[in-house]
Order: C-alpha cells, then structure tokens, then sequence
C-alpha cells in the first residue's frame, strides 16, 4: 500500500487529476500513493494481563498460527506493561509478511474500571432490576478521561454517556445528577 510523502504533491496530484477533466473519486485519491510499506498479513486482538504474557493460552495459539516469534512477543509486551501489572490489557498485535510485528496497547476495558471503582468483581445478571453497587460522576468522568483515546469521541461528555451507558448494563447505580443536565 502507498502513503502520500507530502500534502503539496497531494495537492498538485489531484490538481493534475481534475485538469485531465474528469471527477476526483476516493478511489483515484488511494491509487496516487506513491511511497510502499509493509504487506500486512493479519491482525490479532487478544486481553493479557499486563506484565505476565506467556507463550500459554491464549497468547501462544494465537501468535503461533500467524508465525510470530511468541517468547519475543512476551518479552516486549512484559517490559511495555510492567506498570500495569494484574490488569487485563487489550492489545492488537500487527503481524507482517516477513513474520515481524507491531503492537499497539489500549487502554484497560471500561467494565475492568468500573468493577475497580465501585468494588465489586462481577456485574448484575438483572441489570435493571437488581443493583449491584453505586459510583458517582467524577469517577464516570475518571474513566472517561482515562478512555478517550481508544474512544470513538473526541467529546468528554459524550465518553461520559458511553461509560454511564456500561456502567448501568453492568447494574451499577450513577449517584447524582448528569453533568450536563441542569
């Protein structure tokens, strides 16, 4: 796949593009790459707990069926999350054609957080009729500043919404009124 080097041969590109009189479509925008990376040959998106990876399930299988070096993987992944030791980190592992890697680690789910907050080690099964515990909207706001790069949002009140929204799935109460209700 091709990446553009610079925005002005981007924009003398589609220039000449629209010159020639035709219209400019998203794909005549991807076939003006001009520079080459690596040929991706998949993804895997596992939970390990932080600084304790091990080539066993489910690590091992799953790095093992692509052809990556697992004890390398471990290593790497042990040393990146050693401050965040016994917490379950979701990570997507890259894994290129010559059997290289890339891995991006995200942040702690947000059911992981809440439970961590409010005390408890599992959700209500009768989430709307049973409720477990009770947290307040600082604490939603916590986890919502701590999630918002791996959110869809840029906005904090509405990553706020989407953790009252997993918070009340799980049966845990929100103790006061909504920041932006007034």
């Amino acid at each position: 796949m091709h990446r553009f080097v610079c925005k002005s041969f981007r924009i003398s590109a589609l220039r000449k593009q629209s010159s020639r009189g035709g219209r400019i479509c998203a794909n005549d925008f991807y076939k003006m790459h001009i520079v080459m990376s690596k040929p991706v040959l998949g993804y895997v998106r596992l939970r390990v707990k932080g600084g304790s990876a091990n080539p066993s399930p489910p690590v091992g299988p799953a790095l093992g069926s692509k052809g990556i070096n697992i004890m390398e993987f471990c290593k790497q992944f042990n040393a990146r999350t050693k401050d965040q030791q016994g917490e379950i980190v979701p990570v997507i592992i890259t894994v290129y054609q010559d059997k290289s890697f890339d891995f991006i680690i995200k942040t702690s789910p947000a059911v992981v957080s809440i439970m961590k907050l409010a005390g408890i080690t599992k959700g209500s099964p009768e989430s709307n009729r049973r409720k477990v515990a009770t947290i307040n909207w600082e604490q939603i706001k916590q986890i919502a500043m701590d999630k918002l790069p791996d959110l869809n949002t840029l906005n904090v009140d509405a990553a706020m919404r989407m953790i009252a929204g997993t918070a009340r799935s799980m049966g845990v109460t929100i103790q006061g009124a909504a920041p932006w209700v007034k």
